[in-house]
């Protein structure tokens, strides 16, 4: 299914969004037509309601019209001050004129529901989406899936590579692909998965030959080596040799230049040698997509392993 509620921020520089937020009679015909519109928060007041920017019309988002929530579900303060500065969707809900000013009352609960309601449904396990990156945790990224309504991408979600931490992956506002992994029945909360866009252990293993020196990530330390990340999908094994400096140099989180002495389809591996530390740029491997996200709207079966492999490493998504 392809989106047409995106992620907080993806309608504000479009045309169509910015004749409708430029004028008085654009505003009222966004009312009239029921339109999702998006602009930037200006400032939250003691009262918690939202001003949001509308050229020479004042919006105003009452508390209660920011945040759409779920079944049992309380809406905290720090949802709505923390929207400061940053673009919200709305509906316009209506208008009043307070000392000769015109303002548009706004609504991001209305738009909420309905990208719940029309969208968020009707997801299965399987849909590939768009989202936007907005919180890290220890745990996982909280990523933005339509209008501002979050779904949780768990640390082992997020690549086959094993990191310590979602930011060793994933940035505060990073615009993104992933794929539904599950729907929880009685909350209707969605959970989100990425490692199945970035390639299987053939694809990914084809970017590299035997006897090259690349640049890899150290992810963790084991009494009987070294796992090095070549690809966030694709890891090595490295053994830390006597009278060597390899012990030195490996640090976790590091980069490192290291000899691809071996790879072997069948086992999954690839065998490294540590060459040196990696002077150069310590941003980790960034995430290459081996499917069209854009036009790709479903998976329903994912193998990591090659055929020739003893161990499957799969995902199902479809269960017929």
């Amino acid at each position: 299914m392809k989106n047409s509620y995106q992620p907080e921020g993806s309608l504000l520089y479009t045309p169509e969004n910015q004749e409708y937020i430029s004028s008085l009679s654009g505003l009222e015909r966004a009312f009239a037509e029921d339109k999702i519109l998006e602009s930037t928060v200006l400032f939250c007041d003691s009262a918690f309601r939202l001003h949001v920017d509308l050229g020479g019309v004042m919006g105003i988002m009452e508390k209660e019209e920011a945040v759409f929530c779920r079944s049992g579900e309380i809406t905290k303060d720090i949802a709505i001050i923390t929207r400061v500065g940053k673009p919200i969707a709305f509906k316009v809900i209506g208008f009043k004129r307070e000392n000769g000013v015109s303002i548009a009352l706004l609504s991001r609960r209305k738009a909420q529901e309905e990208c719940n309601t029309v969208f968020l449904s009707s997801l299965s396990a399987g849909d590939i989406i768009s989202a936007k990156v907005t919180h890290l945790e220890s745990f996982g990224a909280f990523v933005d899936i339509g209008c501002g309504l979050s779904s949780l991408l768990t640390v082992d979600s997020i690549s086959v590579s094993r990191i310590s931490h979602p930011r060793d992956r994933l940035t505060v506002g990073e615009e993104i692909f992933v794929v539904v992994k599950s729907r929880e029945a009685e909350s209707g909360r969605i959970y989100v998965s990425m490692k199945e866009l970035l390639g299987t252990w053939e694809e990914n293993a084809k970017e590299f030959e035997i006897g090259q020196t690349v640049l890899g990530i150290v992810r963790s330390i084991e009494d009987y080596g070294v796992f090095i990340e070549l690809a966030p999908n694709l890891a090595g094994l490295a053994e830390i040799r006597p009278d060597t400096r390899d012990k030195e140099i490996a640090k976790i989180g590091s980069p490192i230049a290291v000899y691809i002495k071996s790879i072997l389809p069948d086992r999954m591996k690839i065998k490294l040698v540590i060459i040196d530390s990696y002077k150069g740029s310590t941003q980790a491997p960034k995430h290459k997509y081996y499917i069209d996200c854009k036009n790709t709207f479903h998976i329903s079966h994912w193998v990591y392993s090659p055929t020739s492999a003893t161990k499957l490493v799969e995902s199902v998504f479809d269960s017929n």
